[in-house]
């Protein structure tokens, strides 16, 4: 289907942050990132956001979802339409996700943003991992292991997402394909901005803890922490893969908590999720790079430095955009679908073996 061996691809997404959408164009092959392009962002208003968040946890079929339904697509048409791309990768929104009883749940419809768009769409990119034994998550790591080679690392390094749910790759650029044993390790570690934007909401009506703010004139709580940390998901060997509400206790280890000390307790726990999935590391990262809204709160990012033995470093300080590497990471993996290419690995969601997922609809 693709004629040149550089493709213009847009891959938008929206996290289980329920901010917005981002799209973002790459120019790639599939294998190789030649560049990046124009990026964007369409806010969900608060009505949209509510809408939203009333539909997470529910699946395919729930009667209930139809006006969450039109707004992601609509969301998506108006935030696709000001970029030409020769190919589009559409990741939905995330409402629930359990690979191991009843799959995975991305909401929206490709083969109807293919004709509203007329463009080709990859979507449904999880299910054919799920069918094959994997987690369905997470998605990103062969992007990162090309993020990698782009910036021209020579020893291994870690990309840590940290947008609702937290997810890391560790990466060794040095080995050329990304499905190659060696090349990559990624797994979810644990809980991140969701539940400190869901306690922000609740109690101050406010959508997230802008610069750490709050959790700045708080304490940690230690022996929340120490009971946080004594759930079996850190104890796991990965690949694993958490649901946004996966960790839904938390609420009840803060609750007696003042706002400040909740804040504070809950970035903490995002903070030391990491420090245990270090553990995991087949070597040492040269640095870890950190991605997504965690990365913009300054008190998430001096834990993580605190705790962590290697250095910690915002990515947008390589040159590339940590808000948008979702959005690019489902673009590289579209052009990777209609290659016939693999998207992700034993050692990245646990998948029996190799296998490209996502569905292609043509206008």
């Amino acid at each position: 289907m693709l004629k040149s061996a550089k493709v213009t691809a847009l891959g938008a997404m929206s996290g289980t942050s329920l901010d917005g959408v981002d799209v973002a164009v790459v120019v790639t092959d599939g294998r190789d990132i030649f560049s990046f392009g124009d990026t964007g962002y369409r806010g969900y208003t608060s009505a949209e956001q509510q809408v939203l968040r009333a539909a997470l946890g529910k699946w395919q079929g729930d009667e209930s979802l139809e006006q969450a339904f039109e707004i992601t697509q609509q969301t998506h048409i108006e935030a696709l339409k000001p970029y030409a791309a020769e190919l589009i990768g559409f990741h939905g929104q995330t409402l629930a996700h359990d690979p191991h009883n009843r799959g995975t749940h991305q909401m929206g419809d490709g083969a109807v943003l293919a004709r509203e768009l007329n463009t080709p769409v990859v979507w449904d990119f999880r299910t054919a991992d799920i069918e094959m034994g994997g987690e369905g998550a997470p998605l990103a790591p062969f992007f990162h292991h090309a993020c990698a080679r782009y910036l021209g690392y020579k020893e291994p390094v870690a990309f840590l997402n940290l947008g609702g749910v937290g997810n890391i790759t560790f990466t060794d650029p040095r080995i050329e394909a990304p499905e190659t044993e060696g090349a990559v390790l990624a797994f979810d570690t644990g809980p991140a901005n969701a539940p400190i934007n869901d306690l922000l909401q609740e109690r101050l009506g406010q959508p997230y803890d802008k610069d750490g703010a709050l959790a700045r004139k708080g304490t940690v709580e230690t022996g929340a922490l120490e009971l946080f940390l004594a759930d079996p998901y850190f104890y796991k060997i990965p690949p694993k893969s958490l649901d946004r509400d996966a960790f839904c206790e938390m609420r009840e280890l803060v609750f007696e908590l003042s706002d400040a000390d909740a804040a504070a307790t809950l970035t903490g726990m995002a903070a030391a999720s990491v420090l245990q999935a270090m553990d995991h590391a087949p070597v040492p990262p040269k640095e870890v790079l950190v991605t997504g809204g965690g990365r913009l709160n300054p008190v998430m990012m001096q834990m993580l430095q605190a705790a962590l033995d290697v250095p910690v470093r915002n990515i947008d300080d390589t040159g590339l955009n940590g808000d948008m590497l979702e959005a690019q990471a489902f673009a590289y993996l579209a052009v990777r679908v209609a290659r016939g290419l693999p998207t992700s690995c034993p050692s990245t969601t646990g998948v029996r073996a190799s296998v490209g997922g996502g569905t292609l609809s043509k206008p």
